[in-house]
C-alpha cells in the first residue's frame, strides 16, 4: 500500500442528523442502516452541504489491538445540519466534539478500506507522536469524490480522533 500522510485537522463542534445501530464487522448492519437512511434524507431540514458521515464510537478504554470482527460498536449514517430543529421521525441529532484528528484519504472501493484501517491502526498510529482518543468519535467523510461503495475511484476521508 502506498504511504498515506495524514492532515492533522483540529475541527469544530460538528452537528450531524441521522440513524444508528449496534454492530459488529462479523455481522455487519452498515449497509442496511444506509439503505434505511438515504430515502428518509429528503426529510432532513437546514442541511450544511451534500456530504455523508459514516459515524463509529467505540467504547472508551478500548485498545485498538483488542478490536475483533466480533467486537460490538455504534454506526451511523448522518448528515451535517446548521441546527438541530426540525429533526424527522425514526432520527436523532448528535454532535462530533471539536478535538483534534489525523484525516486520511481511503482510495478505492469499501471491501479495500481493511486496508487502509490497517495502515492507520498498526503502522502510522503506533509510529506516530499521537495517541488514538476513543472518547471522541471516528467518522468518514464521502464528499463528491465519493462515487458508491463499489467503484474503485471512490475518495473517502477517514477522521481519526488524536491526542
Amino acid at each position: 500500500m502506498k504511504k498515506m500522510e495524514p492532515k492533522i485537522i483540529v475541527t469544530r463542534e460538528i452537528k450531524l442528523v441521522g440513524m444508528r445501530t449496534k454492530t459488529t464487522l462479523n455481522n455487519s448492519k452498515t449497509v442496511s442502516l444506509w439503505k434505511q437512511f438515504m430515502p428518509k434524507k429528503k426529510e432532513i431540514k437546514n442541511l450544511m452541504n451534500n456530504w455523508h458521515y459514516s459515524v463509529q464510537r467505540y467504547e472508551s478504554d478500548l485498545k485498538m489491538e483488542e478490536f475483533t470482527p466480533d467486537t460490538f460498536f455504534e454506526t451511523s449514517a448522518a448528515v451535517e445540519v446548521k441546527s438541530f430543529a426540525e429533526i424527522p421521525q425514526d432520527m436523532e441529532s448528535f454532535v462530533i466534539q471539536e478535538g483534534a484528528y489525523a484525516v486520511f484519504m481511503h482510495r478505492g472501493a469499501t471491501d479495500t478500506f481493511h486496508k487502509t484501517a490497517d495502515f492507520i491502526f498498526n503502522v502510522w498510529l503506533p509510529n506516530s507522536e499521537y495517541e488514538l482518543d476513543n472518547s471522541r468519535k471516528h467518522f468518514e467523510i464521502m464528499k463528491e469524490k465519493y462515487l458508491g461503495p463499489d467503484n474503485q475511484s471512490s475518495e473517502e476521508e477517514v477522521w481519526v480522533p488524536i491526542k
